[in-house]
């Protein structure tokens, strides 16, 4: 790795991902299962540094071999790995999950004592923040101290240098002591940022102020049902960001702008296996387009390709596509056009 400090810096999570291989059976059924890397901010990092982007991830791991394990595929990866302390008597964090298309991706995470949510002000000191051109953080990482005060530390920071700071709602029930805190941290941290991605049920948790709104099925923490008005709450966000990007699932995303009409970018249709890591291969193609210049509307299709080839395949950060897949990809669907779509930035 060289010098060159990163064009993309991405804060927060990290963990051991250990999939089940046995596609369909539930978790005690299942014989065979894969590690790979995982956690939204590191997935986002892999995945813009797939697309040739110059991408450095914060977090912690412990003195452990899961924490070798996520080092040394970061490496590989092409990832910056400078500003990731070790954080002894901490446990490097990990997920497991059973992969049951087209609708049941039962996961369970293992963060006590988590060492990602142990980063510290200091920890974020050391990050040449200043010198990105854009920030990625998320909403697990304003969950706990010391976690939550170093986020709003890099993003005060950003904010005043003039980086573009996109925040992933990244929305887990079962890592809040109270649903609603989620969303008061959300909007705690709005001031000091630029872009809100999240689903429409993350929009929804942002503005969430009746826990009675949430309904998890199946066990299933990782994707809880909220009701809720998602215009008004995406138009509530609006009053406070520049821009919202709702992530719509096979129906591809609409990009919200102030003072300008909702932006409705399709996705590519594809048969899902999974999933998981989709959100964040859409983050990682939406944030590379927007660093290369590109207008929203080419960013999302980018991001939404991205998207699409994941759910085609059984995990996150390992499975993102590189710029040659995306393209051979895009051109079998079509072209990056399509019959509806305005004209492209080029």
């Amino acid at each position: 790795m060289t010098d060159t400090r990163p064009s993309l810096i991405t804060i927060g999570r990290s963990s051991l991902d250990l999939y089940a291989q046995d596609i369909g059976k539930p978790l005690p059924e299942v014989r065979t299962i894969g590690a790979y890397l995982g956690g939204s901010p590191l997935n986002i990092a892999v995945g813009a540094a797939r697309l040739g982007v110059e991408t450095a991830l914060v977090t912690a791991v412990g003195d452990d071999q899961v924490g070798d394990f996520i080092l040394a595929g970061l490496k590989r990866e092409g990832v910056r790995t400078s500003y990731i302390p070790r954080k002894a008597g901490t446990r490097t964090s990990a997920v497991i999950l059973a992969v049951q298309p087209p609708d049941r991706f039962p996961i369970t995470f293992y963060r006590d004592n988590a060492a990602d949510i142990q980063l510290s002000i200091d920890d974020i000191q050391a990050v040449p923040i200043e010198e990105a051109r854009a920030l990625v953080v998320n909403g697990t990482a304003l969950s706990k101290e010391p976690g939550r005060s170093a986020t709003l530390s890099a993003c005060e920071r950003a904010h005043a240098a003039g980086v573009p700071v996109y925040l992933d709602l990244d929305f887990r029930a079962n890592q809040w002591h109270d649903v609603r805190a989620f969303g008061l941290n959300i909007r705690a941290l709005l001031p000091n940022v630029d872009v809100v991605i999240g689903t429409e049920e993350e929009i929804n948790a942002a503005m969430l102020t009746d826990p009675a709104d949430v309904t998890i099925r199946h066990d299933q923490m990782t994707a809880p049902e909220i009701h809720g008005d998602v215009v008004a709450n995406t138009t509530a966000l609006l009053a406070r960001v520049e821009t919202v990007v709702v992530k719509e699932g096979e129906r591809g995303c609409t990009v919200y702008r102030m003072g300008e009409e909702p932006l409705n970018v399709p996705g590519f249709p594809v048969e899902v296996l999974s999933v998981l890591g989709a959100g964040d291969a859409f983050a990682a193609g939406l944030i590379t387009g927007r660093l290369r210049g590109w207008d929203w509307f080419r960013s999302a299709r980018l991001g939404n390709a991205c998207g699409a080839i994941v759910v085609t395949r059984i995990g996150c950060a390992d499975f993102t596509p590189t710029q040659a897949e995306v393209d051979a990809f895009v051109e079998q669907k079509g072209g990056w056009a399509c019959p509806t779509s305005p004209t492209l930035a080029r």
